[in-house]
């Protein structure tokens, strides 16, 4: 075999392995607004990163991005959605809901709406969407899971959270 010939083997057998490798590591975003990025408490306290970490202690090499950003709306949410979740991403933990509609003159109905129209086009990509939301809701509603401010979960609600949701991400 000549040398040019190994060359074409080993990138022709790249190829093939290298989407492999790729299934091994599935991407996973976490997106939504500050409950998601963690306001209050250090990166390494919001529950992507502790899902992270929970998911890697269980043999998983899966990556979660923080795609979180404190304030934004569902609106927001949706105008970034193309650059929040990349290509080859496989599932998105979407995390949230109409709080900062509301707050910013919006409608419950239009965040509604808009949820529908993100979980529609991450199908149509092919990617799998959890919804957080009512987990999310169900931890704010245990005694010491919010901080003062009564919106925004305390290290410990980070915590539980990701404990919860560890079972539906794969």
């Amino acid at each position: 075999m000549k040398f040019g010939n190994v060359l074409i083997l080993a990138a022709t057998l790249a190829t093939a392995i290298l989407p492999l490798t790729n299934v091994a590591s599935a991407q996973i975003v976490a997106l939504g607004a500050s409950n998601v990025e963690g306001y209050g408490v250090s990166s390494s306290e919001a529950w992507p990163a502790q899902l992270e970490s929970l998911l890697r202690a269980k043999g998983s090499s899966a990556h979660i991005t923080n795609a979180g950003v404190s304030g934004n709306t569902t609106g927001e949410v949706l105008a970034r959605l193309s650059s929040a979740v990349p290509d080859g991403t496989r599932v998105v933990i979407l995390g949230i809901g109409a709080f900062n509609d509301v707050r910013t003159g919006g409608s419950v109905d239009g965040a509604r709406a808009n949820i529908a129209t993100i979980k529609k086009q991450l199908a149509g990509r092919g990617i799998r969407v959890v919804d957080a939301l009512g987990t999310m809701k169900s931890v704010m509603h245990q005694p010491g899971m919010l901080q003062a401010d009564h919106i925004h979960l305390t290290a410990e609600g980070h915590h539980r959270l990701a404990m919860q949701l560890a079972g539906s991400v794969r």
